[in-house]
């Protein structure tokens, strides 16, 4: 695709937040007076994510993902190219961002069946990613792939992951078992010098591995290697990815509310959370993008969801991402939407152009509930089903905006994934939390710890060995 500026114009994303306002809303909606009173609030998130974009001490090196990476991304380029000669399936052994990021870029600009599809008919090799430690799903997924046929891409920055170092250690026990050596089949992605990978890969003799920078968190990181590898095997054009994110970077620059579409959405999110909204609703109208609602939900819950401001006080903060899937969801959650609390936003993606049309035939012209539908199209139907919802929640004075992607290719996923990231970074920095730490996480992998006998959790082991159940209430 060659990006000249007309075409930059056309495939740029846009944000409607006509029915966020009290013109359309009335008293349920958000005015200018509103957006005026926190003006100096949107104002500083704005020069905070400006002034510190590219600081690793604050874990904002992600901002600048879409420019330092010309050698990595070569490096990517000529690996997955001898990937995709040597290897029949290609397998992402991660968890959180490292698994939900390549999901849902394989998910949007792959073919919606790629593993059914033959060999000649798909760019790389066959593709899964294994984000649970579910024995089943394990067992299940060595039931489908030869494993001296596959490659493993391990991401772990630390090489502590539980999840992922669990599901490595059994790969690695079978791959010896089959008389395999464990370095041509695994490419890690992880620290550049510290960590359990980096030793690992010393004792198997140098594997090759890729970096994830001191100043990009997991869920912020499908703009570094730990996506753009997995994409590349695939086939993904991996630089034109960049260029989108480094399009909507641009877009987003100005701290005029009226042209930065991160900016206003993130304003507006803070508004209506302090109104009440505390729960929001990605519903994309596409299979294509459906896990983009999966990645977005870690990106806004995992960043959001704090209890500590940066100044120490109590706070306990965050709307709870939902998700939902256009049309699908329109027959099972969109009546909750409609009619019940007045506690949600709907966020909407959007497609103007969809890869395929699918005419739908003229038939049953006697039953006219069913002939109506002839001559029109499939794009036709989800997209009028699309603004039939955004309308219908309208009418109920229920906040929604709509992003809209004029296509899905990578240039337009570049945007959508940037624009989502600097959303959260600015909200964050309304919030006056620390968008970037997760520290109910950890608490949960401690505890994990402590019941599996690790070292150095012997007292944590004992708190929860207090903590069993009390039979009294149980039934």
């Amino acid at each position: 695709m060659k990006l000249t500026e007309e075409v930059r114009k056309q495939l740029r994303i846009t944000v409607d937040y006509t029915n966020m306002t009290d013109k359309y809303l009335g008293l349920k909606g958000i005015s200018l007076r509103d957006l005026k009173a926190y003006s100096g609030l949107i104002r500083n998130a704005h020069v905070y994510v400006s002034t510190n974009r590219g600081r690793d001490d604050l874990y904002m090196g992600w901002t600048e993902l879409p420019y330092n990476q010309g050698e990595v991304v070569a490096d990517i380029l000529a690996t997955a190219k001898a990937i995709r000669k040597k290897f029949d399936y290609f397998v992402v052994l991660g968890i959180g961002g490292s698994a939900l990021g390549p999901i849902m870029a394989f998910n949007a600009l792959c073919h919606l069946h790629y593993n059914d599809l033959p060999k000649t008919k798909r760019k790389g090799p066959k593709f899964y990613v294994e984000d649970n430690v579910d024995p089943v799903r394990m067992k299940e997924l060595l039931d489908v792939i030869d494993i001296k046929k596959t490659c493993f891409n391990v991401i772990s920055k630390s090489g502590a992951t539980s999840e992922t170092m669990t599901q490595y250690l059994i790969i690695a026990d079978l791959l010896e078992k089959a008389g395999e050596n464990v370095k041509d089949h695994v490419v890690f992605t992880t620290d550049a010098s510290r960590g359990n990978l980096v030793k690992i890969s010393k004792e198997l003799g140098g594997v090759k591995s890729f970096v994830l920078g001191d100043g990009v968190g997991g869920r912020f990181s499908e703009l570094s290697p730990v996506g753009l590898f997995p994409a590349a095997v695939l086939g993904i054009d991996i630089k034109l990815l960049l260029k989108g994110a480094a399009y909507m970077d641009k877009l987003c620059r100005t701290p005029d509310l009226r042209k930065n579409p991160a900016l206003i959405t993130a304003a507006l999110q803070y508004v209506a959370y302090r109104n009440g909204m505390n729960i929001g609703v990605m519903m994309p109208y596409s299979d294509n993008l459906r896990y983009v609602a999966d990645w977005y939900a870690q990106l806004w819950a995992e960043s959001l969801g704090k209890n500590v401001t940066l100044s120490g006080g109590n706070c306990n903060v965050g709307q709870t991402p939902v998700k939902a899937l256009g049309v699908t969801d329109q027959h099972s959650q969109v009546q909750l939407y409609t009619e019940g609390p007045f506690d949600k936003v709907v966020t909407f993606l959007s497609v103007g152009s969809y890869k395929e049309k699918s005419p739908i035939p003229h038939g049953c012209e006697n039953i006219p509930d069913v002939a109506f539908l002839g001559g029109h199209t499939m794009e036709e139907l989800i997209q009028a089903e699309n603004k039939a919802t955004a309308y219908a929640l309208t009418k109920a004075r229920r906040m929604n905006y709509t992003v809209h992607i004029p296509e899905i290719n990578e240039f337009t996923l570049g945007q959508l994934l940037y624009y989502f990231e600097l959303q959260t970074a600015y909200a964050g920095a309304m919030f006056n939390i620390d968008t970037y730490n997760q520290p109910g996480v950890e608490a949960g992998k401690k505890a994990t710890f402590a019941l599996l006998g690790k070292p150095g959790y012997e007292g944590q082991r004992a708190e929860l060995d207090k903590a069993a159940p009390d039979e009294n209430y149980i039934v």
